[in-house]
């Protein structure tokens, strides 16, 4: 089961890759920003509520499609790029066993314990 939900998560993350083609951004625009989601990471210097929260919120996807729809919508290309990369790393991060975090600890994830 485990190979299928990494393969699920692979197809989501070339999904994000074809969104992404379909904008009017150069390619070095995806390598360059596909990590910064990452920077909700910084919550956790004000604790594992708070690190939970903040990692969460620029993890889930369904925060990504709200944002790519709604700049979709509004024919917002910066909302259309945010959503997609936001969609693109929760897929990529899946896919490599990170997860949404429990207020627990970095460590521990919807997708089990990172590091075991």
């Amino acid at each position: 089961m485990k190979t299928v939900l990494k393969l699920e998560e692979l197809m989501m993350f070339v999904l994000g890759i074809y969104l992404f083609n379909l904008l009017d951004y150069t390619w070095w625009w995806f390598l360059v920003l596909i990590l910064t989601p990452d920077i909700g990471m910084v919550g956790y210097l004000f604790g594992n509520r708070a690190g939970a929260l903040s990692y969460n919120l620029f993890h889930h996807k369904g925060v990504a499609i709200l944002v790519y729809l709604f700049g979709l919508y509004y024919a917002l290309p910066l909302c259309q790029l945010i959503g997609v990369i936001l969609f693109s790393h929760s897929a990529l991060d899946r896919m490599l066993g990170y997860g949404l975090k429990y207020e627990k600890g970095f460590k521990f994830t919807h997708l089990g314990e990172i590091g075991k």
